[in-house]
C-alpha cells in the first residue's frame, strides 16, 4: 500500500504517497528518492540506534542544497511531515517519521579544512569522525563527541559535549556560520552578522534541531 502523508500543519484532506508522486520528486532532485518498493529501502532506513523501526514514505537522498531546497518545496507545497537525517545517530530516531519525507543529507559528507584559520567547513552528512581525520593531518581538532558517527550538524546544534569541552567550550560554541535552508525553500548563510536573529537560534535550539 501507498504511503499515507498528513501534513502538520497542512491540508484537511490526507495525502496519498503514491508512485506518481515519488516520481515527480525523483525529477525534481539529482540524488535518489528511495520508496518502500525499492530493493534499498530497507537498508536506507537504518539507523544507529536498531530499536528505532519506522518506515517513511520516502527517503530523499539529497546531493546537494540545491536538493534540499527542492525536496523542502517539495513537502511544503504538499502539506507533507518532514525528518532531517544527518548522521542518523539520534537516540530516539528523530531523523525517521513513519509515512513521512526523510531528508537524508547522507551524500552531503564532505570536509575542507583551512589550516591557516584554523577553520573546517563540513557537509551535512558529515560525521565526527571525517571531521577529526581531515583535521588530524593539520594538527588540529575541535571540540567534539566521543563517537565517530555521530552526525555533526546533529551534535553541534544538539551542544555537543566531548573531551575538549572544559577547555574549549561546547561545539556549538564554536560555530561560526551555517548554511540554513529555511522552510519556505530560501537558501541563506547565517552568522554573527547575516541573518544574526537564526543564528542566535542556531546555537541555541538544543536537540530538537536535527538529527
Amino acid at each position: 500500500m501507498p504511503g499515507r502523508v498528513t501534513g502538520l500543519p497542512g491540508p484537511s484532506e490526507e495525502v496519498v504517497m503514491d508512485d506518481a508522486v515519488l516520481e515527480k520528486l525523483r525529477t525534481a532532485l539529482r540524488g535518489p528518492v528511495i520508496g518502500p518498493k525499492d530493493p534499498e529501502y530497507e537498508r536506507a532506513r537504518r539507523i544507529y540506534n536498531g530499536m528505532i523501526d519506522r518506515r517513511p514514505a520516502a527517503i530523499a537522498r539529497c546531493a546537494d542544497a540545491a536538493d534540499v531546497m527542492d525536496t523542502v518545496d517539495f513537502v511544503r507545497d504538499r502539506g507533507l511531515e518532514l525528518a532531517v537525517r544527518g548522521g542518523g545517530h539520534s537516540g530516539a530516531g528523530l531523523c525517521l517519521v513513519d509515512d513521512a519525507i526523510t531528508l537524508d543529507l547522507s551524500l552531503m559528507r564532505w570536509v575542507r579544512v583551512e589550516p591557516v584559520a584554523r577553520i573546517a567547513q563540513v557537509g551535512g552528512g558529515t560525521v565526527l569522525g571525517d571531521l577529526d581525520h581531515a583535521a588530524h593531518g593539520f594538527g588540529l581538532a575541535t571540540p567534539s563527541g566521543i563517537q565517530s558517527t555521530t552526525g555533526v550538524g546533529g551534535l553541534t546544534l544538539g551542544g555537543g559535549h566531548g573531551h575538549l569541552t572544559r577547555k574549549y567550550g561546547l561545539t556549538v560554541d564554536n560555530l561560526l556560520s551555517a548554511d540554513v535552508v529555511l522552510a519556505d525553500g530560501s537558501f541563506v548563510t547565517a552568522n554573527e552578522k547575516d541573518h544574526a536573529e537564526l543564528f542566535w537560534a542556531l546555537r541555541g535550539g538544543g536537540g530538537t534541531s536535527a538529527s
